[in-house]
């Protein structure tokens, strides 16, 4: 069997059940957003550490990304993660894979976007590692961030009758990237643009661009998620609300629905996703790389954590549906009433 066939969360499982049992001082491990380590910290606080990687072909297009963009994202879909977990980022090392004809100064632009989006966070790059590569450009990331034991949040909290609550909007990096690819190629939504111009207005083309190639991690915002105890679990929105939203019951144990007329999705998101898919919610459903933050939290909680959020970053917060009881019919109920499976999310070798 390969890894396509396998598929990119059933080898996560099988990789994992080779590796030997963690230890007293991993309080979380492989299965989550981040890992949260024990680390012997006396102050209340623990470690919380991820990695992520950007590969040219899968990820980005060389040609078409500034180096300082990518340098930007690079670091930002790690910060997304700890941001997931309500915590600070802390330290960084960064890995490189080049190939030998790659310009240097491409090289020194992805760093200069790279560093001011690591002065933006507080972040400190502390070290890493350069390889040559024999074609394509990688960028490995890992991050270490930090938060008090008791404000951490992982996927596994949600309970029956939870609200799910989303930040920003969804759909716009992947409305983005179907701009961006054209009639000649595929967007990692799995959809292909129309042969025919579709109109885009000016200021939703420079949003989805914008939001494709530099997302804005939800770091204030995970730490007023975290520091209210109020929600009960939270996830990144990295792989599609569909799938995201899916990892987050399963790993809670419980089912849930949504209502595509209280998704925060652009008029010009939903026209697009018609015409490029035949599904107006498809690029909210399944796009990926939105990095809002989807958190569940009990319905007595909902309007007030979702105005603290306001309130202190600027950030709209939109109550989505219900989080039910296992086994209860879940799924996306549609403005006609029907109710249909939520579907997959991005999946590296589907």
């Amino acid at each position: 069997m390969t890894v396509g066939e396998l598929g990119e969360f059933a080898l996560i499982r099988v990789l994992q059940g080779l590796l030997p049992a963690s230890g007293p001082e991993v309080l979380v491990g492989i299965g989550d957003d981040v890992a949260v380590l024990e680390g012997g910290r006396q102050d209340g606080l623990v470690w919380l550490a991820t990695c992520d990687v950007q590969v040219e072909g899968s990820h980005f297009l060389r040609e078409a990304v500034a180096p300082e963009d990518l340098g930007r994202k690079v670091l930002a879909v790690n910060l997304s993660d700890i941001a997931s977990a309500g915590g600070t980022p802390r330290f960084a090392l960064v890995s490189l894979g080049l190939p030998r004809d790659l310009e240097a100064a491409f090289v020194e632009g992805l760093y200069r976007g790279l560093g001011q989006e690591a002065a933006r966070f507080g972040v400190q790059v502390v070290g890493g590692n350069v390889s040559r590569v024999p074609q394509g450009l990688f960028i490995d990331l890992f991050l270490i961030g930090e938060a008090p034991r008791e404000e951490v949040l992982l996927r596994s909290g949600a309970r029956p009758g939870d609200r799910i609550l989303v930040t920003g909007t969804l759909g716009d990096a992947a409305a983005g990237v179907a701009l961006l690819v054209g009639p000649s190629g595929r967007s990692p939504a799995g959809t292909r643009v129309p042969q025919e111009p579709f109109p885009v207005p000016q200021d939703y083309l420079l949003r989805a661009t914008g939001r494709r190639d530099r997302p804005e991690p939800r770091v204030r915002e995970g730490r007023v998620i975290g520091a209210s105890r109020l929600a009960t679990a939270m996830i990144d929105v990295s792989d599609g609300l569909a799938g995201d939203l899916g990892h987050l019951l399963q790993c809670s144990g419980v089912g849930g629905r949504i209502e595509a007329s209280r998704l925060p999705v652009a008029p010009e998101n939903r026209l697009l996703a018609r015409a490029t898919t035949g599904d107006e919610w498809h690029f909210a459903l399944h796009g990926g790389e939105d990095y809002e933050l989807l958190f569940t939290c009990p319905p007595e909680a909902a309007g007030l954590l979702a105005d603290r959020v306001r309130e202190a970053t600027g950030t709209p917060v939109t109550d989505i549906g219900e989080v039910l009881e296992p086994g209860t019919p879940g799924g996306l109920l549609l403005p006609d009433g029907r109710l249909v499976e939520f579907g997959g999310g991005w999946d590296h070798f589907g």
